[in-house]
């Protein structure tokens, strides 16, 4: 054994492979065999030719090859060695354009296939197809192709300005994701006009035709126009922008009345000190918690949540539709809600002072926020108070009782949030002083004993906008949670905990888990990992890279702890939650990473997530004797509601970049500090400081020098000065461009801070230089 290991130790100095992600293994998998046709090799020889020492590795490499098999692009002899089949040698994926105008054929694995224009056989965006690989360079690692079928054409429809004239009109599209605009019969432009954005659907693309043939699905309205942007931007990730009138309808006939008999079926909680806490602009309360002293040093906490399954019965016109959204949509200036709003708003909102159905999780704690006891039941409340964060956070902060970190930014007094259709005038905030001062020392506690079990503590700020009534953004400002918002937090996690383990934890040995949807969080991927561990050394941090899950997790947590108040500390939390695996839904459940929970579901959300509804009904449906449920059936709902959050996740951030670069539209030759967040071999990165928008800085314009990119040390290094830009760099820089079709700043470098002049004049910018060609692009007969 002592042999082995000086060898390995021995082989690691030479540069074994370290770091690598499923992608780095499939490439180089494929590069090496496609290389070699025809030669038989055994997995433990493959090991040692492609350097892969560490189990990790390996176990990735197997994955890598046991789907190469399933795509016949392996063949396998008699004795388990494996060749590459040369004459398999086509793969199949999406097909998508970047900005820039490169092709791809994106794989399921995550690797990329880069195609030429030529060899596309007219594939658009989002179609399926079937790639023939090119034999690779021996000068690149990157794979190379051509489309030999279009397997499936993408349904989803282009959005693009239309351009109508007398004799044409066609649908351009400024981004560059289309290679050519498409050209749409004047019978078929749906009431469209020149200037118009709009959703066309390709109806053909003849072989010789230059340019695709379309239809307008929809007009969203004039380009520009606030609204026309927004609903833009849900079509772009497919999301709806609009309720369909027969959904509304259903709504509007629904029946908000409780009946004496509904409220005798139910634990009734209605004289009972009971509130709620949200945002303050918000009308969708579908939380809120009740407090009362059961004995000294006991009391019963109360978590209750809208009952949204006693108004949206399954199969319904309303539940199809909120299936389909899955999720509410959160932009920049407004909710896109997956229920209609006289149910989210008024039916099913707990409003103060309103008789409302609830789905409840009751505790009994003690002061040292143990659970003593719990039940899961229907309810019938009344919230006694409607408050806003900034009111409990502030009553807190002058009662001493808030963190030592939201003492340094105090929140300023506050007025007594009012409700939307509010009837009665709230009451002061010192009435319910005690519950809440308890109810944020048991939330402290919680949180505590979640971090202690290795749960980590991301705690990112949240851009916001003020506009004006037409949508324009005047100013930025930002939003950190504060203990107002974790008590909350911590209290709608106690109760999707609780709920997961109700369900989730029997005897394996003698009883089968019923079927439930959990929210699970894998493990991080070894290779990423190791690469954060890699990147953050560059900075004289650690991270345990290998170890139990709580070991890791501290870890974790020391590192985003040591980075705090320092220049990287934005660009370390990033790349540290890159790392992390996407959490989602699945019936399958491996547990919650993040946050260190062995069960976790989500329930406390009905009225936004589809997920959280689904649980109710099976709760109910499991109280009332069923056995179970369809896991298949609810697999398949919980890939479908993991896929709408991912598409909702986009579309917020499309939408704050977008009134990012409009907020910097009217500010182009003016300078401000900035700090460098990221780098390629094209440019770099730079976050301007008083308002966190961050923009691009071509390689070009950083001096008259060329600057070479030193992956190693992550720098920009220029080639004859050796001067450099490093990650947290202080520079002043003006902004050069806005372009909102794109969402994209470009900034020129000045200087960096405390250098009274340019290390060197930067180049003319290439669009100040060169006239700028005119008339429209990719048109034909």
């Amino acid at each position: 054994m002592a042999k082995s290991k000086k060898t390995e130790k021995k082989s690691s100095s030479k540069g074994i492979r370290r770091g690598l992600t499923k992608k780095d293994v499939y490439e180089i998998v494929v590069q090496y065999l496609s290389s070699h046709p025809g030669q038989y090799y055994s997995l433990r020889t493959l090991f040692k030719l492609l350097k892969f020492t560490t189990h990790p590795l390996k176990m990735l490499c197997v994955d890598v090859l046991n789907e190469m098999l399933k795509a016949d692009n392996l063949v396998q002899n008699d004795e388990g060695e494996i060749s590459f089949n040369g004459h398999a040698q086509t793969v199949e994926g999406v097909f998508t354009r970047t900005q820039s105008g490169r092709n791809y054929v994106d794989l399921p694995d995550g690797v990329s296939v880069s195609v030429y224009d030529d060899d596309t056989m007219h594939a658009l965006p989002g179609d399926r197809v079937r790639v023939s690989l090119f034999a690779k360079r021996r000068d690149s690692n990157k794979l190379h192709g051509q489309v030999i079928e279009i397997v499936e054409r993408a349904d989803k429809p282009f959005i693009g300005t239309l351009q109508v004239n007398d004799h044409a009109a066609f649908l351009t599209s400024p981004d560059g994701s289309l290679p050519h605009d498409i050209f749409i019969p004047k019978e078929r432009l749906k009431g469209g006009h020149d200037g118009d954005k709009a959703l066309v659907r390709v109806t053909a693309w003849p072989e010789r035709a230059r340019n695709p043939y379309g239809e307008v699905v929809d007009v969203l309205g004039p380009s520009g126009d606030n609204n026309t942007e927004m609903h833009a931007i849900l079509a772009e990730f497919g999301l709806p922008y609009k309720y369909p009138a027969q959904v509304e309808a259903a709504a509007e006939r629904l029946d908000p009345g409780i009946t004496t008999e509904e409220i005798a079926q139910r634990e009734d909680f209605r004289d009972v000190t009971t509130f709620t806490i949200d945002p303050r602009d918000a009308k969708d309360f579908d939380d809120a918690l009740s407090m009362r002293r059961i004995k000294d040093g006991v009391w019963e906490v109360g978590v209750h949540i809208a009952d949204v399954s006693h108004y949206v019965l399954e199969g319904s016109v309303i539940d199809r539709e909120a299936q389909q959204r899955a999720t509410s949509v959160y932009l920049v200036d407004r909710t896109v809600p997956m229920l209609p709003e006289r149910l989210c708003n008024f039916i099913c909102s707990l409003r103060p002072d309103e008789e409302k159905l609830c789905f409840s999780v009751v505790f009994e704690m003690n002061e040292q926020a143990d659970v003593m006891s719990h039940r899961i039941v229907h309810t019938v409340i009344r919230s006694d108070r409607r408050f806003a964060y900034e009111e409990v956070q502030y009553l807190l902060e002058q009662l001493g009782e808030a963190s030592d970190e939201d003492l340094k930014n105090p929140t300023p007094p506050q007025q007594p949030t009012e409700d939307a259709g509010a009837i009665s005038v709230p009451r002061p905030t010192e009435d319910f002083r005690d519950e809440l001062v308890m109810l944020n020392r048991m939330a402290k506690q919680l949180r505590e004993a979640r971090m202690k079990h290795g749960a980590i503590d991301f705690d990112r700020e949240e851009v916001r906008f003020v506009t004006d009534d037409k949508g324009r953004p005047l100013s930025v400002y930002f939003k950190r949670s504060k203990d107002a918002n974790k008590l909350i937090e911590e209290f709608m996690l106690l109760a999707n905990r609780t709920v997961a383990e109700s369900v989730g934890k029997v005897d394996k040995h003698t009883e089968k888990p019923k079927t439930l949807p959990y929210r699970i969080h894998d493990v991080p991927d070894p290779g990423k990992l190791e690469n954060l561990g890699k990147y953050v050394a560059r900075f004289g941090m650690t991270l345990r890279t290998q170890g139990s899950k709580k070991d890791v997790a501290k870890s974790i947590n020391r590192l985003l702890h040591d980075v705090k108040g320092q220049n990287i500390e934005e660009l370390v939390e990033t790349v540290t939650l890159r790392a992390m695996m996407k959490a989602k839904y699945s019936t399958v459940n491996i547990g919650h990473y993040g946050l260190a929970f062995d069960y976790y579901t989500h329930f406390t959300s009905p009225i936004r997530r589809y997920p959280d509804l689904m649980v109710h009904r099976l709760l109910t449906r499991y109280a009332q004797g069923a056995k179970g449920a369809s896991q298949k059936k609810y697999e398949s709902l919980c890939e479908h509601s993991s896929d709408m959050e991912q598409l909702a996740a986009q579309a917020e951030r499309a939408s704050i970049k977008y009134k990012q670069v409009e907020f910097m539209a009217d500010k182009i030759g003016q300078e401000y500090e900035a700090k460098v967040t990221g780098m390629t071999d094209m440019g770099l990165y730079a976050e301007i400081v008083e308002n966190h928008i961050e923009g691009f800085i071509n390689v070009h314009f950083l001096g008259t020098e060329p600057f070479d990119f030193d992956e190693r040390n992550f720098c920009l290094v220029g080639r004859s000065s050796h001067h450099r830009f490093t990650l947290g760099d202080h520079i002043i820089i003006r902004v050069a461009k806005a372009n909102l079709l794109r969402k994209q700043l470009d900034f020129d470098f000045i200087r960096k801070v405390g250098q009274h002049a340019p290390a060197a004049e930067p180049q003319k910018r290439f669009f100040e230089m060169m006239p700028q060609k005119k008339g429209r692009k990719g048109r034909g007969k």
